[in-house]
């Protein structure tokens, strides 16, 4: 079976001769960082030998709580936020039908998202959906603390119990939390919810492949022994002796570092033809970008779907300022064909085009995009996979998060913790006068009376 590719060479054009190749010493240093344990962070490495580590027996008992969720609910709400829902929501979104929500998919519950806002509308409007529906909960929170969650698996919590009744709910709503301590962990004991555990070794943005990601993408009917082996077959064939040449997610490190720092690009916009990778571009967002966005450093991580934003988002792409590049996520054969249809009229003048599959459009799209962006001065480096599927998708995510640990230690920063994230909830709960925050309270009272 073949493995996703890289290709690098239009984006080494835009650097000296052996700048990528120079990186080798440094990105092989990083990798035996990881793999020996010495770098910062070190506690949470975790997610370095998870795809192969996890068993059989244990992915049988992810599916078999998916399957009770499957049997008893035509919804189930996914309650996280951060790497606690975006890793699942990548998964999912990349393998479901694009219109699963209207078509009605009897086969499958419907996934929904919560707990990743503090939107009064939406949870309103959430609530009142599912006034009518049988659903379940995923609540996913090593703390139980999360506000944004909290708040929510609140809600959600007491109108299951209300339409279904307690003893139902409980078969419903499942835990996915710490192993002994804190709130999520002291409710699900005291209400005797199934339970899974979040390794304290694996940061929520590396988490996907643990049953934060596994138990909703298995309650939307995919294959998650698939996608685990695509993530060992890819842990593998990235290995610390593997050689340079061969190791695309080393030479993806070496590539974009060499970028930031002999080729001053700050940017690294992720691109993908394909509609369905938007929530996957997300996912890759929160990855680098809190993993590598410390110390004042850092590739500032954005993405833009193709060929829609070139209609926004292309003109910048291609004559404004060039700090930034490319890498795009080739999608070599869809899982469907379509071809385009002749018209005797053709008023639109596309009849050249008759009879040609739709992918092929995008495909040259897809090429004169790259060409039209390298001759603008964008560095181009593309991600090749064979088809949108579990397995592939598990050799991508592994791709990323071997990638994304390699160049935070190349950046000498610490990427598997996040300090800059408590600021705002600092701020928050002084504004909200919880207790234990008031003499931040007052401080920030009496400097917005100031700004006035």
């Amino acid at each position: 079976m073949k493995n996703i590719s890289l290709d690098i060479t239009k984006a080494e054009q835009f650097l000296s001769a052996g700048a990528v190749k120079a990186y080798e010493s440094k990105v092989k240093a990083a990798q035996e960082s990881l793999e020996n344990g010495t770098c910062p962070g070190n506690d949470f490495l975790g997610w370095l030998h998870l795809p192969s580590s996890i068993t059989s027996e244990f992915l049988d008992e992810v599916q078999q709580t998916a399957d009770v969720l499957r049997q008893n609910c035509e919804v189930v709400v996914v309650a996280g936020i951060g790497g606690s829902y975006l890793g699942a929501r990548a998964v999912i979104e990349a393998l479901s039908n694009a219109f699963a929500w209207l078509v009605g998919d009897k086969k499958n519950p419907a996934i929904l998202y919560a707990g990743n806002n503090i939107g009064e509308d939406y949870l309103s409007e959430l609530t009142e959906y599912l006034k009518d529906k049988k659903f379940g909960v995923i609540n996913i929170s090593k703390s139980g603390t999360t506000t944004e969650t909290a708040l929510t698996f609140r809600l959600l919590k007491k109108q299951c119990e209300a339409q279904r009744g307690k003893e139902e709910a409980k078969k419903v709503i499942v835990a996915v939390t710490d192993a002994k301590k804190g709130a999520a962990r002291a409710a699900a004991d005291k209400e005797g919810y199934k339970t899974f555990v979040i390794p304290d070794n694996v940061g929520g943005r590396f988490s996907v492949l643990t049953p934060v990601g596994l138990l909703p993408i298995a309650c939307a009917g995919f294959d998650i022994k698939a996608l685990v082996n695509g993530a060992a077959d890819m842990e593998k064939a990235c290995g610390k002796n593997v050689p340079f040449e061969e190791n695309i997610a080393a030479q993806y490190a070496a590539v974009r570092n060499g970028l930031y720092n002999e080729g001053g690009k700050k940017i690294e916009i992720m691109v993908n033809f394909q509609p369905k990778l938007h929530y996957f571009s997300e996912w890759w967002k929160q990855l680098f970008g809190e993993s590598e966005g410390k110390d004042n450093k850092g590739i500032f991580p954005a993405s833009c779907d193709f060929t829609t934003d070139l209609h926004s988002m292309g003109q910048w792409i291609q004559q404004g300022e060039r700090s930034i590049y490319e890498t795009v996520i080739s999608i070599e054969e869809p899982n469907r064909q379509l071809l385009f249809p002749n018209d005797e009229e053709n008023l639109d003048g596309l009849n050249f085009l008759a009879g040609k599959r739709v992918d092929e459009v995008n495909k040259m799209a897809e090429l004169g995009t790259r060409l039209a962006h390298v001759d603008g001065g964008v560095p181009n480096i593309r991600v090749s996979i064979p088809k949108l599927n579990e397995y592939y998708i598990g050799q991508l995510i592994y791709f990323f998060e071997l990638g994304c640990g390699i160049s935070g230690n190349i950046l000498g920063v610490n990427a598997f913790n996040q300090p800059g994230v408590e600021a705002y909830k600092k701020n928050m709960f002084a504004l909200l006068d919880k207790p234990g925050y008031e003499a931040d309270s007052k401080a920030i009272k009496e400097r917005l009376a100031k700004e006035k």
